[in-house]
């Protein structure tokens, strides 16, 4: 018997945004009121996230510019991570730069080998207000930096040159969804 709700089952999924909007190229505001509707967002993410098949999910995604990311993401060693940061900020990213396979949420069906560090430290607020800190290796050190980019308003193509950037670009605008900015 389970104790406790599963994260997302009261929320709804609600649209992407996608390459293009602006939303995900401003960087987002700073969460100030801590009460029902910052826990419904909470949840309306975790739900997103979970439809769409993904390990983590930014507000700014879902077009709210608030500071406020979920994940349920493996590490390498194929541990659970599974929780939400609330007014997150990156306090370390070290260790081994390692070029991965990246894809996002907000980039459908598209995916490029993008530097990231292997070991990521997060601090934060729970969506009561507690402080918390998260710490990720491997992929979900990867994760939490991606999410922390989408909260400063960077997507993983803008962390792109050259040839792999050029070819993302490419395929996001022959996407069905598509409306990449030059």
């Amino acid at each position: 018997m389970r104790h406790g709700s599963i994260p997302g089952a009261r929320g709804r999924v609600r649209p992407l945004s996608l390459l293009g909007d602006p939303a995900l190229h401003a960087p987002c505001a700073e969460v100030t009121d801590f009460g029902p509707e910052l826990a419904e967002l909470v949840e309306d993410l975790y739900a997103t996230m979970y439809a769409a098949q993904g390990v983590g999910l930014a507000a700014n995604q879902v077009g709210e510019s608030l500071r406020v990311f979920v994940f349920d993401c493996p590490d390498d060693e194929d541990v659970r991570h599974l929780g939400h940061l609330v007014n997150p900020r990156l306090v370390e990213a070290d260790g081994v730069v390692i070029r991965g396979p990246e894809g996002c949420l907000s980039l459908p069906g598209l995916e490029a080998g993008t530097e990231r560090y292997d070991h990521a430290v997060v601090e934060g607020f729970t969506v009561t207000g507690e402080p918390v800190t998260v710490h990720g290796t491997g992929f979900f050190a990867r994760c939490l930096q991606h999410e922390y980019d989408h909260l400063e308003g960077r997507v993983y193509a803008d962390r792109l040159a050259g040839w792999r950037k050029r070819k993302v670009l490419r395929q996001a605008a022959r996407a069905p969804w598509g409306r990449c900015p030059a």
